[in-house]
């Protein structure tokens, strides 16, 4: 059953609302893959903050129209799943880690920064590791002069007290 035009207007209200914030959209054949696996892709997809959903072609080039992902358009052909994401690799990290276990999906191009990025840009795209563990890997680094600045502190108070007894 079709979408009557108020419907459309709709989603193309929704989806342009995503792309208005977004830093990323990656799109990939979905042809034959299971609605359980489906769910899966979507909870984790959530759980990462993407905007995933399978959308109509031609309201998704409407929505794109005059943003930086507007060259993607050419792209948009066939059956397509479209993750989309505030988080630079949120969104290729989510649909090309499920590509590797599903070999029913696949990657067909993404749209970073205002480059179309094919598969294996998208995949590149995806192997960066995401903000969080950036994040966690400063906060290592950070933390280890001062934690064994502590150390030694105690270490030294120790003999002090050693010393004084």
């Amino acid at each position: 059953m079709g979408l009557n035009l108020d419907e459309k207007k709709a989603v193309v209200a929704e989806v342009s609302a995503q792309v208005a914030t977004a830093q990323t959209i990656v799109v990939a054949e979905y042809n034959g893959i299971e609605v359980a696996q489906l769910t899966k892709l979507r909870a984790q997809a959530r759980k990462s903050g993407v905007y995933l959903r399978v959308l109509k072609n031609t309201l998704v080039r409407r929505a794109v129209a005059g943003s930086p992902f507007e060259g993607l358009a050419g792209q948009m052909t066939g059956p397509l799943i479209y993750g989309i994401s505030q988080d630079p690799v949120a969104a290729a990290k989510v649909l090309s880690d499920f590509a590797k276990t599903h070999d029913k999906m696949v990657l067909k191009a993404g749209s970073y920064a205002g480059k179309v990025l094919d598969k294996a840009g998208v995949q590149a795209l995806a192997a960066i590791p995401s903000r969080e563990e950036l994040l966690a890997k400063l906060l290592g680094v950070m933390k280890a002069p001062v934690s064994g600045f502590a150390v030694a502190l105690g270490a030294l108070a120790k003999q002090r007290e050693e010393a004084a007894a």
